[in-house]
């Protein structure tokens, strides 16, 4: 197959021919990535505020990253964890060091790690309190991943439909409602599992007063807080994790997405108590923790913390807000802003997936949450010039939109 002498067009069916049909595919081949820019078969730049998803929280090809890789590639790309390797010690101390959590265990993605969690959690709970003591409670319009168990804590029916009857022992309250929360608490209950910053589910912030309660009531009933910030970690929302802007400490964390820059990578962060459940055999990885993926790993979150990652993010997602806010006050069918940092929504009165689509034709890259929310979760690296272009782009969008 000579790639280099096929078109867009015959790329793309060839690849229907042969991929699963999982995805609805925008109708393009990108083929290099630099910074913030994303370049297609054709030629043709994008801005990309989507950011792989929030995974590429340092851009495109970025040289820390790309060297890492090269260099550990030479040396040792895989071995099992029957044995140690040196790049999974640097990155989990990397993590536990500026972290509250004093023990890691490596996945190969979020969905992995909070499955990991999950399993965690419960194992804690059988070997302190008995096999009674195994139910979770997660949040109304939460996304914790794809994997059977990580669905069951997802609260949305639209990724079930088929694949029924799911695992048990699961139930939701409201996001933010702390009086559901503390009524839904039985004696079985061993968990409460939440985002600081809920990505799919419309990028809403947990309250202050939200996220206190969850520790005051884990406390109170012996049950685990397990904190997942796959997407909002790393900086994004203006400190290195989302929990520390709370006051509180989690109990097991969860990270991937910009964790290794986009490559492959999920971590389960713990307190030495609950990590001290687990004992060898008990949960497992092939690729997890490879001295590949973690050499990336550590390339990567070493930058983030060593040019301040988080304070720019914030400065920029301030700014960025502020640019958002002047479309909300033109435009009467935004309805508002949301989010922190960034990881940033802004909130139509109709569906968004046509703005995707007009936005991404004249050069942007961004996508829809919830139905009615766009999101925008850019390299965290991004440039004020970046954003304002981003902008421009999007009030050329919203004066072709006929509501």
């Amino acid at each position: 197959m000579n790639l280099e002498k096929m078109s867009k067009e015959e790329i793309m069916k060839a690849s229907d021919n042969v991929l699963m049909n999982t995805y609805k595919r925008t109708q393009v081949v990108f083929t290099s990535g630099k910074g913030r820019t994303l370049t297609d078969s054709e030629g043709k730049e994008y801005l990309d505020m989507m950011g792989g998803l929030a995974a590429c929280g340092l851009g495109h090809c970025p040289d820390v990253l790309v060297n890492a890789i090269q260099e550990q590639a030479a040396k040792l790309i895989h071995i099992t964890n029957y044995f140690y390797n040196e790049p999974q010690l640097e990155l989990a101390t990397l993590l536990t060091d500026n972290s509250f959590g004093d023990k890691v265990f490596f996945g190969n993605s979020g969905a992995e790690a909070n499955e990991g969690a999950i399993k965690l959690a419960r194992k804690y709970a059988f070997t302190n309190y008995g096999p009674e003591k195994h139910e979770i409670i997660a949040m109304t319009s939460s996304f914790h991943g794809r994997t059977l168990a990580t669905l069951s804590v997802t609260n949305n029916d639209k990724y079930k439909v088929g694949i029924e009857p799911l695992p048990k022992g699961f139930k939701f309250t409201p996001f933010n409602d702390e009086e559901a929360l503390e009524k839904a608490i039985t004696p079985n209950t061993c968990a409460i599992m939440l985002e600081p910053l809920q990505g799919e589910g419309g990028i809403t912030s947990a309250t202050p007063g939200f996220m206190k309660k969850v520790r005051e009531l884990a406390d109170k009933h012996n049950l685990l807080m397990i904190v997942d910030e796959i997407q909002c970690g790393f900086g994004r929302t203006g400190t290195l994790f989302a929990y520390e802007q709370y006051g509180i400490t989690p109990d097991i964390m969860t990270l991937a997405k910009s964790l290794a820059g986009g490559f492959p990578i999920g971590a389960i962060v713990a307190t030495d108590k609950v990590a001290a459940a687990w004992k060898p055999g008990d949960h497992g990885t092939t690729f997890g923790g490879n001295p590949l993926a973690c050499a990336a790993g550590t390339a990567v979150v070493s930058e983030i913390i060593n040019t301040n990652i988080p304070e720019k993010a914030a400065a920029s997602g301030s700014y960025f807000m502020e640019q958002l806010e002047k479309l909300v006050e033109k435009y009467d069918f935004i309805v508002k802003t949301k989010g922190k940092g960034l990881m940033v929504g802004l909130e139509l009165s109709f569906p968004g997936a046509p703005v995707v689509e007009k936005a991404f034709d004249k050069g942007l890259v961004i996508n829809c949450t919830a139905g009615n929310i766009l999101r925008f979760v850019p390299p965290m690296n991004i440039t004020k010039d970046e954003l304002d272009r981003c902008i421009k782009i999007m009030d050329q969008v919203f004066s072709e939109t006929e509501v």
